[in-house]
């Protein structure tokens, strides 16, 4: 399976750190965050990776080249103007030659098992697979919405209402997808990815999640990557692997 590595934003909430530097370049540990989620796909058997690119891009492409280094063979799509989840994901649609891709965020820290993940998708014969998490913030982030059979019925109330229990998580952003699931997505214009999963979840398409519970950051502010630094001095996550 080929992943997708989404690193075109603009950091906002991290200035000014993120003026003269990529977020996902940002260190943890000594590390890129950027790398901390190659060496994680490494680890789990994905070798070629699509990485978006706009916001100081050149300097992420300088930094991380063809992926040699990292035991990878990356590729870059660039994004001139910036295309948002959907229309990044979408321009880089034929990277993925027609088969189910995994995404992931190029600035979130996480301790996730892919290969589960990826099997998981596979066994219940989804569309997609989001991972999630609980969080007492949920509402602050969100909320995905799912049934007890793991079935997404909902996210941020855009979708359908199920019947029954159901249980209310945060989206980490982690994801695996079939491309079809872009069918719809317009090319070359900003959008959200979500956009497009609500759009399934009412045509009642098979859109699970999966439950993760290991340590996750997205390193969204000051505050929390002070905190990221100090969880990775503490040991609460190591790098899955170290470059060669």
């Amino acid at each position: 399976m080929k992943a997708m590595i989404l690193a075109a934003g603009l950091g906002t909430r991290l200035r000014p750190l993120t003026e003269t530097q990529p977020k996902p370049l940002l260190p943890v540990a000594g590390t890129p965050l950027i790398v901390w989620n190659l060496l994680l796909l490494r680890r789990h058997g994905v070798t070629e990776v699509l990485i978006n690119l706009h916001h100081l891009g050149p300097m992420i492409e300088q930094t991380l080249g063809d992926g040699r280094r990292y035991g990878l063979t990356l590729t870059y799509s660039h994004e001139p103007a910036i295309l948002g989840t959907g229309g990044g994901i979408k321009q880089a649609e034929p990277f993925f030659e027609g088969h189910p891709f995994l995404v992931l965020n190029g600035d979130t820290l996480l301790e996730l098992d892919l290969g589960a993940l990826m099997q998981a998708h596979r066994e219940r014969g989804a569309l997609a697979t989001m991972v999630l998490r609980e969080d007492p913030d949920v509402e602050r982030w969100g909320p995905v919405t799912v049934d007890q059979a793991g079935r997404i019925l909902s996210i941020t109330g855009r979708g359908r209402t199920g019947s029954g229990a159901a249980q209310r998580l945060m989206f980490a952003g982690v994801h695996v997808m079939h491309p079809r699931l872009l069918r719809e997505v317009p090319a070359g214009r900003e959008s959200s990815i979500i956009d497009a999963y609500v759009r399934a979840i009412t045509e009642g398409e098979p859109v699970y999640g999966y439950r993760m519970a290991g340590y996750w950051s997205d390193v969204g502010t000051p505050e929390r990557y002070a905190q990221a630094q100090r969880d990775a001095e503490a040991g609460l996550i190591a790098l899955a692997g170290r470059v060669r």
